[in-house]
């Protein structure tokens, strides 16, 4: 698939699955901006196909500067993924207003307000494709993830309203719902059990393709969803998860 001549935003496109994602568009040949409060690491800000804008999505700004650096560095942009958010683990008894907020504000305000943003040049640009990365926590809920699970199934809901709303602009909006994938942070869980290779053989178990997915899995569907490859293709939410939702659990 050829992104050749599209620019792309990515929040935290510099880490996780946002590094996978930035990877495979740069292989497709787009230009990427990356919005993130991090640095990037040297690989990355040596590359003339990258720029970068420090960003701070808590902050209701952050959307229009990030609009304004992909203007004035690369003309403007055709593709957004929105891939910027975080979770916590609280018992909704021991959440407070702010917790929430905060989340939601993060993983649903900023990738909204984004889309807004950037609208004007997608359009200008003859269209566009806003990719928002959800979560099968948006399907499904794991312990004390209640605000985690509700911004993400908020957002695949403006996944589906955006779409309906932007395709008269021949702006596309999808959604990829990860499942287990592999990072730092999802690796120091792991060796936080008290047996790991125990806790890694049950994992594996749990997806019915043997492994547990790669930021690079995320990557390639976003190719996919920003290509022309896509172009009948608006208002979904797609399951990345290797089977994993689709197994019914059995106790053996």
């Amino acid at each position: 698939m050829n992104l050749t001549n599209k620019v792309a935003v990515v929040t935290g496109g510099g880490r996780g699955i946002g590094r996978g994602i930035t990877e495979k568009l740069l292989a497709a040949g787009a230009r990427v901006l990356i919005a993130q409060r991090q640095p990037l690491d040297n690989d990355l800000s040596r590359n003339e196909s990258i720029s970068y804008i420090q960003a701070d999505l808590t902050q209701r700004e952050a959307p229009y500067a990030i609009a304004h650096a992909a203007e004035s560095q690369f003309g403007g942009t055709d593709i957004l993924v929105n891939n910027a958010g975080f979770m916590f683990e609280q018992h909704i008894e021991d959440m407070s207003e702010d917790d929430w907020d905060r989340m939601m504000i993060v993983n649903m305000r900023a990738p909204v307000f984004l889309a807004r943003a950037l609208l004007p040049q997608m359009r200008q640009r003859g269209g566009g494709s806003i990719i928002n990365i959800g979560s099968i926590e948006g399907i499904g809920a794991n312990p004390y993830h209640a605000a985690y699970c509700g911004s993400k199934a908020g957002v695949h809901g403006f996944t589906r309203a955006l779409a309906v709303d932007l395709g008269t602009d021949g702006v596309r909006c999808n959604a990829i719902a990860p499942g287990w994938i592999n990072s730092d942070l999802s690796n120091d869980y792991i060796n936080a059990q008290q047996d790991p290779q125990q806790a890694r053989q049950d994992l594996h178990a749990m997806h019915p393709i043997g492994r547990t997915g790669e930021p690079a899995d995320i990557g390639g569907a976003v190719v996919f969803l920003a290509s022309d490859e896509s172009a009948f293709l608006t208002g979904q939410v797609m399951v990345i998860d290797g089977g994993r939702t689709a197994k019914l659990p059995l106790p053996f």
